[in-house]
C-alpha cells in the first residue's frame, strides 16, 4: 500500500513544484549543512584573537558548504534504493522522481568542483584537501562501506562529520593544532548519542532499509545504555578545552548547564523509554551542539565584545 501512494503522488509532487529548484536544494541537505558551516565559522574565530577577514570569512565558509552539500547529494544517490523504503526517506527527491539520479550527479560533481576550486585558489590546499577527504568520508566510505556493513556505522563514520571546526581553523591558519582537534573530539563524540536516538524511534524503518544500526542489532536496551555512556563521556570531553585554558568561565558554566540537560535526557532515556522522548532527546542533542559552539565563540571573544558593547 504504501509504495502505491508513493507512486501515485510522483506526477502531483513534480507538478506541484514545476522546474525542480527546490528538490535539487532539498538534496543538498540545507539544515545539515547549515549546521555544518556553522561550527566550521566559529572553527575560523577560534583560530585568533583577531577578526578573520570578511573575504576569507566567506570564501571559505561557501567552500566548505559547497563541498558539504556535494557529499549530501551523493549520500542521497547512493542511498536512493533504501530511502525509498523508509517512511522518513520517501519524500526525498530521487525516491519522488522529482530530481532524476544523472541530475543529482551533475549537482554533485558541480559543487565539488566549485569547492575545490574555490578553496585552492582563495583560501589554502590543505583545507581544500581536508574538506574532499571529509566528502568523500561521507558521502562514499560511510554511505557505502560503513553504513550498511556495521553497528558501528555512526562511530566510525562520525570523523568525517566532526571535521567542519578543524576546516575553518585550517582555513585561517594553515595547519592543523591541538586546539582544532579538541573541536574535532567534541563532535566526534557528540555524534553517536545524536543518531541513535535517531535510530531508537525510526528502528523499524532501518531494519526494513537492511541497515545495521544499533537498535536493530543489539536491541533498544543496549542502545539506550550505549547512548548514556557516550553522552558521559561527552560531558567530560567537552570540559577539556577548560582544562587546556583554551576557554574561561563563561564556557565552563554554559557547557555544564548543556550538559546537565543531555545527561537528563540519557537518564531518562535509559529508565523510561518512549519514541516521543527518544525524539526529543534527539533534537536536544541538535539544539546542545549548536549552543556550545556558540558559547565557545563567545567567551573566545568575550573581551571583544564587552568593549564593544561598552563604547
Amino acid at each position: 500500500m504504501k509504495s502505491q501512494a508513493t507512486t501515485s503522488d510522483k506526477p502531483a509532487a513534480i507538478a506541484r513544484d514545476g522546474w525542480p529548484i527546490r528538490s535539487y536544494y532539498d538534496l543538498t541537505k540545507p539544515r545539515v549543512v547549515g549546521l555544518i558551516v556553522f561550527t566550521a565559522i566559529v572553527g575560523m574565530f577560534l583560530a585568533t584573537n583577531e577578526m578573520v577577514p570578511f573575504v576569507r570569512l566567506v570564501l571559505a565558509a561557501a567552500g566548505i558548504g559547497l563541498g558539504a552539500a556535494s557529499g549530501a547529494v551523493l549520500n542521497h544517490v547512493l542511498d536512493r534504493n533504501a530511502d525509498a523504503v523508509m517512511a522518513r526517506t520517501q519524500a526525498r527527491p530521487l525516491p519522488t522522481g522529482a530530481v532524476g539520479t544523472l541530475g543529482a550527479l551533475i549537482l554533485a560533481l558541480t559543487l565539488a568542483i566549485l569547492s575545490m576550486v574555490l578553496l585552492v585558489m582563495w583560501v589554502n590546499f590543505l583545507t581544500a584537501a581536508l574538506t574532499f577527504a571529509s566528502m568523500i568520508g561521507y558521502g562514499v566510505i560511510y554511505t557505502v562501506f560503513l553504513k550498511y556493513a556495521t553497528p558501528q556505522n555512526i562511530v566510525i563514520g562520525g570523523a568525517a562529520g566532526a571535521t567542519p571546526p578543524v576546516l575553518g581553523w585550517v582555513a585561517v591558519t594553515g595547519s592543523v593544532s591541538a586546539d582544532a582537534l579538541l573541536l574535532f573530539l567534541i563532535i566526534f563524540c557528540w555524534t553517536p548519542p545524536h543518531f541513535w536516538a535517531l535510530a531508537l524511534y525510526r528502528r523499524e524503518e532501518y531494519a526494513s532499509a537492511g541497515i545495521p544500526m544499533l537498535p536493530v542489532t543489539h536491541g533498544m536496551r543496549y542502545t539506550r545504555l550505549q547512548i548514556l555512556l557516550y553522552t558521559a563521556l561527552l560531558c567530560a570531553v567537552t570540559l577539556l578545552p577548560f582544562g587546556t585554558q583554551m576557554f574561561g568561565i563563561v564556557y565552563l558554566a554554559g557547557s555544564v548547564i548543556l550538559n546537565i540537560g543531555f545527561v537528563y535526557y540519557a537518564v531518562r532515556l535509559y529508565k523510561n523509554y518512549s519514541d516521543a522522548l527518544a525524539r526529543q532527546t534527539f533534537s536536544y542533542s541538535i539544539q546542545y551542539l549548536a549552543m556550545l559552539f556558540g558559547l565557545m565563540l563567545i567567551d573566545h571573544h568575550a573581551a571583544s565584545l564587552v568593549a564593544l558593547i561598552t563604547g
